[in-house]
């Protein structure tokens, strides 16, 4: 039996990277979905950079502008203490593991803002091999006439940002937190259909799952409870999720209290990573093109919600699973 054996398509699109920038697609805490990933990719050898479409007013914090829309985030930088996990995060990696670790943070604006803050980071790091963007659920993977769409703003952007890279040899797409994006209406019939197309054209890399017994996950747990101390009033819904499904949490059970008043469905589905080749995954985006030189995030609201209007005869109707 060789090391080849089930193999993971994944692994062998990223193999050759030699550098990779890990990036947080939808915003918020999506940087921490892809910690177990930052860390087997160290440990395969490979420079990881981390990077973030930021909540936080990076603006009005101390961080080090770089670019249009793009910081510097690190442990001595200073912010507003009820929500900035990217500054946590930094504050993590020197307090409890003595390393300094940038994480790069891209404010939330127009796709276009954010593809040029792609384009800076990228030149200053010298180039990467490889681009892998993290969704905190399942909601990237929408094609624009399901039913409900989640929260695509962020994810959209970061997808058309990274599809517009020039020199990057490789670009995936990574979704962590199944059945997460219900709380958000998101019908997850259709994310099954839409990994069905993408595996019928050969860019489906796979999936995996976490487990408690996985250093990379005690990592990412740790990581999570650390920012929680200081960002108690805003916990992160899809992290806390996850990690009560690796724990083998089932059915309505409510890591935090934000999620109180509402019925889930934590399951071990939640904690399965899902690849894919990015370009794809925006080729199937119908409302990508018209969102691409948006300028402002007011913009790319309002140019979704004119899609969603103009097509709203042909949403399909809610699909629940026959399982």
């Amino acid at each position: 039996m060789g090391t080849d054996f089930l193999r993971l398509p994944f692994y062998k699109e990223i193999g050759d990277a030699k550098t990779v920038l890990l990036a947080g697609a939808g915003g918020g805490y999506d940087v921490f979905c892809g910690l177990p990933l930052y860390f087997g990719l160290r440990a395969a050898g490979k420079t990881v950079h981390l990077a973030n479409l930021s909540f936080t007013s990076l603006g009005s914090s101390t961080a080090r502008p770089i670019g249009p829309s793009l910081f510097e985030v690190t442990h001595r930088s200073e912010g507003s203490v009820r929500y900035f996990p990217e500054l946590h995060l930094a504050r993590w990696f020197r307090e409890k593991r003595r390393e300094e670790v940038p994480v790069y943070g891209i404010e939330r604006d127009g796709a276009k803002v954010v593809t040029a803050a792609y384009a800076r980071l990228v030149d200053r790091l010298g180039g990467v091999d490889a681009v892998v963007l993290v969704d905190g659920g399942t909601d990237s993977l929408m094609r624009g006439d399901e039913p409900g769409l989640g929260t695509p703003q962020e994810d959209v952007a970061s997808l058309c940002a990274v599809d517009a890279l020039d020199g990057v040899a490789t670009k995936l797409l990574v979704c962590l937190g199944f059945g997460v994006d219900t709380f958000h209406g998101v019908c997850h019939a259709y994310f099954l259909e839409a990994v069905a197309e993408l595996a019928a054209q050969g860019a489906f890399l796979g999936a995996w799952s976490l487990t408690n017994d996985m250093p990379e996950v005690a990592l990412y747990r740790e990581a999570l409870e650390f920012t929680h101390r200081d960002m108690f009033n805003n916990p992160s819904i899809v992290s806390s999720s996850i990690l009560a499904a690796v724990e083998g949490r089932f059915g309505d059970y409510h890591p935090t209290y934000r999620t109180g008043g509402n019925e889930l469905f934590i399951n071990p589905l939640m904690a399965l990573y899902w690849a894919f080749q990015l370009a794809p995954v925006v080729r199937r985006c119908e409302y990508i093109d018209s969102i691409r030189e948006t300028a402002t995030y007011a913009e790319l609201n309002q140019r979704i919600a004119e899609f969603r209007a103009a097509h709203h005869a042909e949403r399909r109707e809610w699909k629940s699973l026959p399982m």
